[in-house]
C-alpha cells in the first residue's frame, strides 16, 4: 500500500507509545520525525521500536527536511498551541492529545489557523470512543427516556500521581473534567449555554490546588448537566468514565462507567391512580467497534481525512468542551454566572 501519511511524532514520553503502536499498525502511515526538546527521550524511542528515522528537537526542522504531512502532538499542554501553529503554517494536517490547548485564547486561534490554511486539527478525546458510553448515546438518541431535562456526572476517585498535578492551582477540572465534559456533550448531543462553578480544596486533600469542584451547566437542549468530582475522595471510587444519571420525561437512564448503560422507562398500560408508577427495564444496544479508546479516536481521525471531512473530535467541535472548563475556571474565580458564547470567537 501506498504511504499516504508522513508523521513527524513530538513529545516522546510515556504516553507517546499508544501513539507509535497504532502507527506502526497502519500500512498507510510511516513515522519520519521524531521530535523531543530532550534528543535521549527521542533516541530512547526510536530504539524501543527499531525506528530509523532521525529525531530532531525542533518541530520547523523535522517537517522541512523529512517532507511530514501529519503531526502528531503528544507534549505537555502549554506546548500545544505553538506545536499546532508551526504544523499547520508549514501544510501539516493535526492529531493531538487533549487538551486542545493551554488557554481559550489560543484554542480559538487554532481553530482561525485550520481556517485559515484549510487543514485539520483533530484533539484525542479516547473516552468518546467506548462500546458502552456509544450505547448510552443510542438510548438517548432512540427516544428511549424521552426529552432530556437533567444529566449528572459523579466522579470520585484517590489517585496518588505525585508529580507536577500535586502541585496544580486547579488540577481536577483543568488535567481530568474536560473528559467528563465532553463525554455529556457526547451523551446528550448538546453544547454548554452557561456554566456556575465551585471549586475547592477537601480536608485531607495532598494536591495543593483545589481537587474538587461543583459545576451546573444549562445546555442548548433545555437541559441541565450537573458535575461534581474530586480526586482526593478516598473510598467508594467511581469508575473513571464517571457514573451516570440522565432524567427524561418518560424514564430515567443510569451508567455506572463499568457496565452497561440501561434504562427504566414508565410501563405502559394504565397508571392512572399509583403513587408510583411502574416502570420496565430498557437494556442499551451492543455496539460493536473495531477499535476503543485511543485507537478507536484514531481510527476516526485517519477516516476523516480520506473521507475529506471533519473528524468527531475536530477542533472545531471540541473547543466547546474546552470553553466548559475554562468557563467553570472563571466561574469559581469570579463566583459567577459565565455565559459560554462569550469565550468563543466565531470564524
Amino acid at each position: 500500500m501506498t504511504v499516504s501519511y508522513r508523521i513527524a511524532l513530538v513529545g516522546c514520553g510515556g504516553m507517546a507509545n499508544a501513539w507509535v503502536e497504532y502507527a506502526l499498525g497502519r500500512e498507510d502511515a510511516e513515522i519520519v520525525a521524531l521530535v523531543d526538546l530532550y534528543p535521549s527521550a527521542a533516541q530512547a524511542m526510536a530504539a524501543r521500536y527499531n525506528l530509523t528515522c532521525p529525531t530532531f528537537t525542533d518541530l520547523k526542522q523535522a517537517i522541512a527536511e523529512t517532507g511530514a504531512t501529519l503531526v502528531f502532538d503528544v507534549t505537555i499542554p502549554e506546548s500545544h498551541f505553538t506545536i499546532a501553529r508551526t504544523a499547520l503554517e508549514m501544510g501539516c494536517q493535526v492529531f493531538g492529545e487533549k487538551p486542545l490547548a493551554g488557554t481559550m485564547a489560543e484554542c480559538n486561534e487554532i481553530v482561525a489557523l485550520t481556517e485559515r490554511t484549510g487543514k485539520t486539527h483533530a484533539v484525542m478525546q479516547n473516552r468518546r470512543f467506548d462500546d458502552r458510553i456509544r450505547s448510552l448515546r443510542s438510548l438517548m438518541e432512540q427516544g428511549t427516556i424521552g426529552r432530556t431535562g437533567y444529566i449528572g456526572a459523579s466522579f470520585f476517585l484517590a489517585p496518588h500521581f505525585g508529580g507536577f498535578r500535586d502541585a496544580m492551582e486547579s488540577p481536577l477540572l483543568l488535567d481530568m473534567a474536560v473528559h467528563t465534559f465532553d463525554q455529556a456533550r457526547y451523551i446528550s448531543g448538546a453544547n454548554p449555554v452557561t456554566v456556575y462553578c465551585q471549586e475547592f480544596n477537601p480536608p485531607g486533600s495532598w494536591y495543593a490546588g483545589n481537587a474538587a469542584a461543583i459545576c451546573i451547566f444549562e445546555m442548548s437542549d433545555g437541559s441541565v448537566f450537573s458535575y461534581q468530582g474530586s480526586w482526593s475522595a478516598e473510598g467508594a471510587p467511581t469508575s473513571w468514565e464517571a457514573s451516570w444519571r440522565i432524567i427524561g420525561d418518560k424514564g430515567t437512564a443510569l451508567w455506572d462507567g463499568n457496565g452497561m448503560p440501561y434504562a427504566e422507562v414508565v410501563s405502559s398500560g394504565d397508571q392512572n391512580g399509583k403513587f408510583f408508577y411502574d416502570y420496565e427495564t430498557v437494556q442499551g444496544p451492543v455496539v460493536e467497534m473495531k477499535n476503543t479508546f485511543h485507537p478507536g479516536c484514531l481510527d476516526e481521525m485517519f477516516l476523516s481525512l480520506e473521507e475529506q471531512r471533519p473528524a468527531e473530535t475536530d477542533c472545531r467541535d471540541n473547543r466547546y468542551s474546552m470553553a466548559m472548563v475554562f468557563g467553570a475556571l472563571e466561574s469559581a474565580r469570579t463566583g459567577q454566572k459565565i455565559v459560554i458564547a462569550d469565550l468563543i470567537n466565531d470564524v
